[in-house]
C-alpha cells in the first residue's frame, strides 16, 4: 500500500526548519532522557531531534537497548524529557502538571501491546468498553461504540468470550479494537506482532491499516518484525540512544 518507507537520518540541528510543526503529530528538539540506576546516571536518548508525520504508520527501529522503548515512553508522556522540548499532538507535555498529562494522556493517546494486556476476567465486550467507563461516555454510547470497533476489528461474534477463550490473533484485534474505542489521535504500539504467526501478524497489520484509514489516526510502532517494517510510511532508526541511517 505503501511506497518504500522514507528514513529519517540522526540528530537534526534543531530549529524551526526540522519539521512542518502543523503536520507533526510528534515532535522532539533536542531531547535527551537519563535514567538514576542504583547512583549511577545513565543516557538512554541524546540529542534527538526529530518530527513523526501526522496520519502515518511511523516506525522506530533499532537493537535491544538501543532507546526504542525510552522513545515510546516519551510519546506515551510515561515519562519526561531530561533534556529538549517534546510536543505530543500539539501540545508541549513537559510544562504540564503530574495531574494534566495523566488527563491527557487518556484522551489523546492509547496503547497496543505485544503481550496484549487485557483483562482476563472481562469479556471481549467489556475490555473494549473499558477506556470509556474511565472518560464518563454514557452507557448508550458505551455500546454503540464499543460494538462498532468490535465489528471493525472483525469479531462481531465474540462479545461474550473472555481472552482464555479467544486465540493471539483474536486477543490482539480486541487490544486494538480497546486502543481505538476512545478515538486517541495517537496509537503507540511495541512489538504488536511478536507474538503472532506470519499469517496472523498479516492479518493483525491489515486490521490497523484499515483503522488507520478509517478514522485518520497516527499509528507509531516499535518493531523488529520485518513484515510490519514493510508498511512504513516513515522510519526513525536508533542505535546508542541516537538517530542513525536505517539498515536496507
Amino acid at each position: 500500500m505503501s511506497s518504500s518507507p522514507a528514513v529519517r537520518l540522526g540528530a537534526l540541528e534543531p530549529g524551526p526548519a526540522t519539521a512542518d510543526h502543523a503536520s507533526a503529530v510528534v515532535q522532539f528538539v533536542d531531547v535527551a532522557k537519563t535514567y538514576d540506576e542504583d547512583g549511577l546516571k545513565v543516557e538512554a536518548i541524546r540529542g534527538v531531534t526529530m518530527a513523526i508525520t501526522r496520519g502515518r504508520f511511523s516506525m522506530i527501529v533499532g537493537p535491544s537497548g538501543s532507546g526504542k522503548t525510552t522513545l515510546l515512553n516519551l510519546i506515551g508522556c510515561i515519562d519526561r524529557p531530561s533534556r529538549g522540548r517534546l510536543e505530543v499532538c500539539g501540545q508541549d507535555v513537559a510544562r504540564l502538571s503530574d495531574d494534566a498529562i495523566t488527563e491527557f494522556r487518556s484522551r489523546h493517546i492509547a496503547f497496543v501491546f505485544q503481550g496484549f494486556n487485557l483483562l482476563p476476567v472481562l469479556t471481549a465486550f467489556e475490555n473494549v468498553e473499558y477506556p470509556l467507563l474511565l472518560l464518563g461516555v454514557p452507557a448508550a454510547e458505551r455500546k454503540r461504540r464499543t460494538e462498532a470497533m468490535l465489528e471493525a476489528v472483525g469479531l462481531p461474534g465474540h462479545h461474550h468470550h473472555r481472552p482464555n477463550q479467544l486465540s493471539g490473533g483474536q486477543k490482539q484485534r480486541v487490544a486494538i479494537a480497546r486502543a481505538l474505542v476512545k478515538r486517541p489521535a495517537l496509537v503507540l504500539a511495541d512489538e504488536p506482532t511478536a507474538n503472532l504467526d506470519t499469517r496472523t501478524g498479516a492479518e493483525i497489520i491489515a486490521v490497523m491499516r484499515r483503522v488507520q484509514h478509517d478514522q485518520a489516526v497516527s499509528f507509531v510502532f516499535s518493531t523488529h518484525d520485518p513484515q510490519l517494517m514493510s508498511h512504513a510510511e516513515e522510519t526513525f532508526a536508533i542505535r546508542d540512544g541516537v538517530l542513525a541511517e536505517a539498515a536496507p
